[in-house]
């Protein structure tokens, strides 16, 4: 992991927490969150309040993470929010945790200039015994206060005010003014400087969790569905279509059904032509490592070079992307290319519906080899991965990352994947489904439990010529 620190590709964009009083107010919340304090005097902290050299030193690195319990968090400066979320296991969590603080940093950025956040992020949920009990989770709400308890005393003193206000003869209450009086002195004034936190609850309709191999929960779809990581966990949920990562053709007909995806050869602002070529690359380097031939510098020559002595252990993904690829440079007819193909899952991108970073997230999986995708959208499988590659491969793809990505992040995701979706959900579940160029998708009916579908992106009737 070494290699991926150094590039920025592993703990960037922390905060950075080197000041004597900055280190006691995080000491003075760790005690009261899992009654320990870290004896460092330089660490760094994510959106959460979470610090990997805390976590190393603490000897568990989810100290911030109750067992069987909700995930807490501590903040001491707004400026959290502009940070990642380390071991997430829960996808939607540093967006919540984002919004959080964004909607009410006014509040936070008054309430740390005195002392430090601590609060928790709840699912609802009291346990998750199965699968079953994952659409449980609907909504995450987000509870917080100083350690010195400064929410709950102005919370205390407004609801002295009400009082004041609203009973007969209160002025000459002495008892309820003592009582004000003293309270002020502890929370200050509440009604110039209120510090109530207004926002604090946030539907989740979809979600990926680490729980149970890894579960993809898409609600906000015409059809919801659980699609599992370990085929061991599938459950049978009510309301769900359940699905594994090997149903390759019930997840494509699904993705079509409910519009999901798209192929990238006509996506929306996509110029195609240098995507699939870069992801033609990243397969062909795999492969190369893999056979003992090396990818050289990692260059387009040198992989090409590479592919011309695998003969017939080039990778099956090729032939479509090659075929693909010379579509979008030169035209011609539609290549064929349908679920049972390998390198379908790397030809198509979310649909901009409510749920696309998620089913970019999904498409990565199910093509392992686009390494890029992978970093992008599902850190937490790919640093898993990483960790079980030779070194050639770690450095070609610490340096393909760093030379790819790095540079333009935003630029590079927005090439990808196309601009951020609308925010009005119901416009985005009504988008139609595009019509599809390669043919019928290939759908086991035994499978999947399902109508064949007409087509890979729903409305075709055969293959478009």
């Amino acid at each position: 992991m070494k290699r991926l620190i150094e590039k920025g590709l592993m703990f960037g964009n922390l905060i950075r927490v080197d000041s004597t009083a900055w280190v006691a107010l995080y000491n003075r919340a760790l005690a009261k969150a899992i009654g320990q304090q870290t004896r460092l005097s330089e660490f760094h902290i994510d959106i959460s309040g979470y610090s990997p050299e805390v976590g190393d030193e603490l000897g568990d690195m989810d100290y911030l993470s109750l067992k069987g319990g909700e995930r807490q968090f501590i903040l001491l400066t707004t400026e959290q929010k502009s940070a990642p979320m380390l071991n997430a296991d829960l996808s939607v969590l540093r967006e919540v945790m984002r919004r959080f603080i964004a909607e009410n940093e006014s509040q936070l950025f008054s309430l740390t200039a005195r002392d430090a956040v601590l609060g928790q992020v709840e699912d609802q949920v009291w346990t998750l015994s199965g699968p079953a009990d994952l659409p449980g989770i609907r909504r995450l709400k987000v509870s917080a206060d100083t350690t010195g308890n400064h929410v709950a005393e102005a919370d205390r003193l407004a609801a002295m005010i009400d009082t004041f206000r609203s009973k007969p003869d209160a002025w000459w209450d002495d008892v309820l003014i003592a009582q004000m009086i003293r309270q002020a002195q502890k929370s200050g004034d509440v009604l110039r400087n209120p510090i109530r936190l207004k926002h604090t609850d946030f539907d989740v309709p979809d979600f990926w969790t680490a729980d149970f191999g890894g579960v993809y929960l898409i609600r906000s779809a015409k059809e919801p569905a659980m699609i599992f990581a370990d085929p061991s966990q599938r459950t049978e949920v009510q309301g769900f279509l359940t699905l594994t990562l090997k149903d390759r053709h019930p997840i494509a007909a699904w993705l079509a059904r409910n519009a999901l995806a798209e192929p990238i050869i006509n996506a929306r602002g996509a110029d195609a032509a240098p995507i699939l070529r870069q992801k033609i690359d990243f397969v062909l380097a795999d492969a190369a490592i893999r056979l003992g031939l090396g990818a050289g510098d990692g260059g387009r020559t040198a992989l090409r070079r590479a592919a011309g002595r695998m003969g017939s252990d080039l990778p099956p993904e090729i032939r479509g992307l090659s075929a693909l690829q010379r579509y979008a440079e030169q035209g011609g007819d539609w290549p064929v290319i349908d679920s049972g193909d390998p390198a379908y899952f790397y030809a198509i991108r979310a649909t901009p519906v409510p749920a696309r970073d998620l089913i970019n997230r999904l498409l990565a999986e199910l093509a392992p080899h686009d390494l890029r995708q992978l970093f992008i959208t599902h850190k937490p499988l790919f640093y898993q991965l990483y960790q079980s590659w030779p070194d050639e491969k770690r450095a070609y793809v610490a340096d393909m990352l760093a030379r790819e990505y790095l540079i333009d992040k935003q630029g590079t995701r927005d090439a990808l994947f196309g601009p951020e979706p609308g925010m009005s959900e119901a416009d985005a579940t009504r988008r139609p489904a595009p019509a599809g160029p390669w043919g019928p998708a290939r759908v086991s009916l035994t499978e999947a439990g399902l109508p064949r579908p007409s087509g890979p992106w729903g409305s075709a009737t055969g293959g478009l010529g």
